[in-house]
C-alpha cells in the first residue's frame, strides 16, 4: 500500500474519501489553515469526525449557508463557546455508542483569549475532544488586531506602535491541566505533523495541538513564503516543536540549530516587524531561557531529527 502524497490531492487507501476542506473555500493564498486541513485529511483516513469552529477565519472559510466547503459535519459557535459545544457533542456521541472524533478548530483569539474559559474547563474535565489551535498570532478575520498570542515587536491594526508584551505560553498552560496529550507542530515538517495528528486522534480524553499558522495578510509577508517562515521559526528556536504527555513527560521532537541568521531572516520577511527594533540579538536571551527550561523538563536532549519530507514536498 502506497503512502499518501502529503499535501497533494491524489487519493490512496489511506486518504479520507472527502477532503476536509474542499475547493471553493475563502482562505487567502498561503494560509496555514489550508495546509493544516490537508494534513489532517491524511491523519483522519476514514475516521468519522465532527468539527466545531468558533468565530475565526476557519468559520468564514466554510462559505455561505446552506453550502459548506467542509467535508464533515460542522458546528459554528460563538467565540467563547467552542470547547463547551464540543463537550456536548462528544457526550452525545458516547451515549449513542458512536466512534466519532470531535475536533475543535480554533484560532488564537478563540483559544488564548475569548474562548479560554471554556477551553480550560473542558481540559480540566478531561472531555474527549481534540482541540487544535491554528495560531496566526492575530485576530485574523476581523482585521488583524492584537491577541495575547501576538509576539512582542509586531504591529497590529489596533496598536499605535508595536506590541511590547511577550506572547502567552499556551503550551505550558495546557500542560498544567495535566491532559493526556498536548503537542506543538510545524507545518514545514509534514511527517512529524501527521504523526502527531494520528496520535492525538488515537487517544481518548482532552488533547491539545498548537500550530504556528502563517498568515500573509496579517504577517505582511509573501504568500509563497509561509512554510519557509515556519521552518525559520523552528530552526532558530523561536517556535519549539515538542510533546507533553499527562502534563509531565516532555519530549523535544525537532532540535533547532539556534541560528541568528535564520531568526533575522524570519523577522525581515514580515513587514509587521518593520517598525520594531527587535532583532535576533534582542530575542536570543528569552529564547535561550525558554529552551533551558524545556530541556530541564524533558530531562534529556533529543538528537536533531533530519526530516526528508518538509513543506517543499507538499
Amino acid at each position: 500500500m502506497n503512502e499518501p502524497v502529503l499535501g497533494g490531492m491524489a487519493q490512496t487507501a489511506l486518504d479520507r474519501p472527502d477532503p476536509l476542506l474542499r475547493m471553493g473555500n475563502t482562505n487567502c493564498g498561503g494560509c496555514g489553515l489550508s495546509s493544516l486541513t490537508q494534513m489532517m485529511r491524511h491523519a483522519l483516513a476514514d475516521r468519522r469526525v465532527h468539527l466545531v469552529i468558533p468565530a475565526c477565519c476557519a468559520a468564514v472559510a466554510a462559505g455561505v449557508f446552506p453550502h459548506s466547503t467542509y467535508g464533515a459535519p460542522t458546528l459554528m459557535t460563538t467565540f467563547a463557546s467552542a470547547a463547551a459545544a464540543a463537550s456536548g457533542i462528544a457526550s452525545v456521541c458516547q451515549l449513542n455508542g458512536e466512534d466519532t472524533r470531535v475536533i475543535c478548530l480554533a484560532g488564537d483569539g478563540g483559544t488564548y483569549d475569548i474562548g479560554f474559559a471554556t477551553l480550560s474547563a473542558a481540559a480540566e474535565r478531561n472531555e474527549d475532544i481534540l482541540y487544535i489551535c491554528y495560531d496566526n498570532e492575530i485576530y485574523g478575520n476581523t482585521g488583524g488586531q492584537r491577541s495575547s498570542a501576538t509576539p512582542a515587536g509586531a504591529m497590529t491594526t489596533n496598536l499605535s506602535g508595536v506590541k511590547t508584551e511577550q506572547k502567552k505560553d499556551i503550551m505550558a498552560i495546557m500542560a498544567a491541566h495535566r491532559i493526556p496529550y498536548c503537542a506543538s507542530i510545524s507545518l514545514a515538517h509534514a511527517e512529524d505533523t501527521v504523526r502527531k495528528l494520528r496520535r492525538a486522534l488515537d487517544l481518548k480524553g482532552f488533547r491539545f495541538i498548537h500550530v504556528l499558522s502563517p498568515c500573509p495578510t496579517g504577517w505582511k509577508s509573501e504568500p509563497a513564503l509561509g512554510m519557509e517562515l515556519v521552518r525559520l521559526a523552528v530552526r532558530s528556536g523561536l517556535f519549539p516543536v515538542f510533546e507533553v504527555f499527562d502534563g509531565k513527560r516532555h519530549v523535544v521532537n525537532i532540535e533547532p540549530d539556534f541560528s541568528d541568521e535564520a531568526l533575522n531572516m524570519y523577522l525581515s520577511l514580515q513587514r509587521r516587524f518593520q517598525k520594531s527594533e527587535i532583532s535576533a540579538a534582542s530575542l536570543r536571551p528569552a529564547i535561550d531561557r525558554y529552551w533551558q527550561d524545556l530541556r530541564a523538563r524533558s530531562g534529556r536532549i533529543i538528537p536533531a531529527q533530519r526530516h526528508t519530507t518538509d513543506s517543499r514536498s507538499l
